[in-house]
Formats: C-alpha cells, structure tokens, sequence
C-alpha cells in the first residue's frame, strides 16, 4: 500500500496514514486502500479494535487539495465527495470498534475521519477544525451531521462559520475527544484503550454501536423497545453465558464472539 500501513498489535490493528510530507491529505487512492482494509479487517477474528492514526506531524491535514483543484466541475466534486462519504461511513458502521489516535491536526476530512471512529484520544498539542468556510465550502463528507451530535450545537456551528479551530483541551471539554493524552504521543493512550476495548465481548460492542447510531433516530418508547430485543437476544449468546459464569467464579471472561 502507498497511503497507509497495518500494524497489529495483540488484537488491536493499528492503521497508520502514511504521508508526513503532504500532513497526510487524503486522496482517491488513501479512500481506496483504507476501504479495503476495513473491509478485510471486518471478517478478521484476530482482531477486536482498529485505532486509526497518521504518520508525521499531522493525524491528517484533510482533503487532498491539489487533487480537487484538479477535478472537472461540480459532478466530478460530488463524486469525490460521495466516495469519501461512503467510506467514512463504512468505518462508522464496521463490527469493530474504532479509536482516532490525533497527533498534531485534525482539519477539514481529517477531523471527518476523526468523526466517523467511535472514539477520539488527542494530546495536548492537537488542533482538530473544520477550515473549508475560508475556502468558501464546508465539510462533505459528514462533518456538518456528525460534529453536532458530538458538540453543543453552538460550538458546532462556531467551528463551521469561522473555520477557527478547537485545543486538544477544549475538545475534551466538549465532549469531542474521549481521552487526553498530555504530552505523551495519542497513539500510547489510543492503543491501551483499543486493547481494553479488544478484550471484550464482540458482539455486546456491535450491538452497542448499532443501538446507539439507530436510536438516535427513533423515538425515545422506539429506541428502549429495540434495546429491550437486542438485550434479550444477547442474553442467548455463548459470551452471555461466559460472562456470567465468569462473573460467579471470580476470574477474568474469555470472550469468542458467539
């Protein structure tokens, strides 16, 4: 691969964007290759976590600038765009769970990128923005959905119409970022967290993000009628029953996904 580089660590995959000299701009070819390694990391049983993080300076400085200045029109923006979409997408609703490891910024697609994991670690230096209002745009591939159901709406909408961005701090006082990883690389606090994550039961965190992305959308009598019947079902599942003999015997549970 030529943009990003799969390191495995336990059971934690770590992928790695892999272009410092550019601040690790996404292209067509980064979407590609990242979609690819979801898709085959979805079907790995030697994996339970994915933290997502960028090589250099940078977690990603965003969109590949040089190449949408390249693009002919509006059709051909909108198809760059629906592609960058859909894999965000595919990482937001991937059967393992995500940590965004920022180093440095997190701008524009980058912050998307950020957004689309189910959880973000930041150290103390990272910047994390949505800058495309100074170019006269905004973010397209979810950035104007998802950073206000992570942020105050406020907030959201301040980072949105000036393009200034969030401290590390601030973020974390938001809500945005889950943990700080102070002066010590995201990566060190993202993957401890991936692997207390990985230890768990697989289907339990599928479940949890499904209920979570799907109740959102549903009355409140609606979402707890579908919690009640994903509960129900996991109560039948072999990690159930491991849990809870585990929990009785006093010993740590070994979870197999069934």
């Amino acid at each position: 691969m030529h943009t990003l580089r799969v390191d495995r660590r336990e059971r934690v995959a770590i992928i790695t964007l892999t272009r410092p000299d550019r601040l690790n701009a996404i292209g067509r070819d980064t979407l590609t290759e990242l979609d690819a390694v979801l898709a085959a990391l979805a079907d790995d049983h030697e994996v339970g976590a994915l933290v997502i993080t960028g090589e250099g300076r940078a977690f990603c400085a965003g969109a590949n600038i040089e190449e949408l200045s390249a693009l002919d029109g509006p059709d051909a923006f909108a198809d760059f765009v629906r592609g960058f979409t859909d894999v965000l997408d595919h990482l937001e609703q991937h059967p393992k769970p995500s940590v965004a490891a920022i180093d440095g910024v997190a701008f524009g697609g980058g912050l998307e990128l950020a957004l689309a994991c189910d959880l973000r670690v930041a150290s103390d230096a990272a910047r994390l923005g949505v800058p495309e209002i100074k170019l006269g745009l905004l973010p397209g591939a979810g950035g104007t959905q998802r950073l206000p159901r992570l942020l105050p709406r406020g907030v959201a909408l301040q980072l949105l119409l000036t393009g200034a961005p969030l401290s590390a701090v601030d973020a974390h006082r938001f809500g945005l970022v889950n943990e700080l990883s102070g002066e010590a690389p995201a990566l060190s606090v993202a993957e401890r967290l991936a692997r207390e994550i990985a230890a768990g039961p697989p289907l339990a965190q599928l479940a949890a993000k499904q209920l979570v992305h799907r109740g959102a959308t549903l009355p409140l009598g609606e979402a707890v009628d579908l919690e009640r019947e994903t509960v129900a079902g996991l109560f039948a599942t072999a990690d159930a029953a491991e849990g809870l003999a585990a929990f009785r015997e006093k010993r740590a549970p070994t979870f197999l996904g069934r």
